[in-house]
């Protein structure tokens, strides 16, 4: 639904875009599954299924690259990769140790929410988008890097 809307109003607003199929990654669910000859029920939380093929998004934080990858169908790992950047840092310690102007600070150049509401959110809270791609190299390849320009939170 809320792609459909994003296509309505982009469509109005510029009636040359073009869409490619999207991309749906779930990261808290249960899936029936079969692994190594097993009938299995596959929790995936704070992660997303990357079977051999398996077109994913992983998302840094609010100032960070994310990426479109495709799975690589790594059984040792139940077809599976990280959602996203993950956090270093819990919600209320953020919120003890970083201010609005920290926020606004890390996010410059992106145009999102930059007040007490979202600072738990901030960049710093979460781990380098960097090394969480490096450590899953043999879970998903990237198809593409997308550089932070808009960042819905809230």
């Amino acid at each position: 639904v809320m792609m459909a809307l994003l296509r309505k109003v982009v469509k109005k607003r510029f009636a040359k875009a073009r869409f490619d199929t999207e991309i749906s990654a779930h990261h808290n669910y249960v899936a029936e599954e079969t692994h190594d000859g097993q009938d299995l029920l596959v929790t995936r939380k704070g992660a997303i299924r990357a079977g051999k093929g398996d077109m994913g998004i992983i998302p840094g934080s609010m100032g960070a690259s994310s990426f479109i990858v495709r799975g690589l169908g790594n059984g040792a790992a139940f077809e599976s990769a990280s959602h996203g950047a993950g956090r270093k840092m819990s919600r209320n310690a953020a919120k003890r140790r970083f201010t609005a102007a920290d926020l606004a600070a890390q996010t410059e150049g992106v145009e999102c929410r930059k007040d007490a509401g979202v600072v738990d959110e901030i960049p710093a809270a979460y781990k380098d988008i960097e090394e969480v791609m490096a450590a899953q190299a043999d879970l998903v390849e990237v198809v593409a890097r997308l550089r932070q320009v808009v960042c819905v939170k809230g």
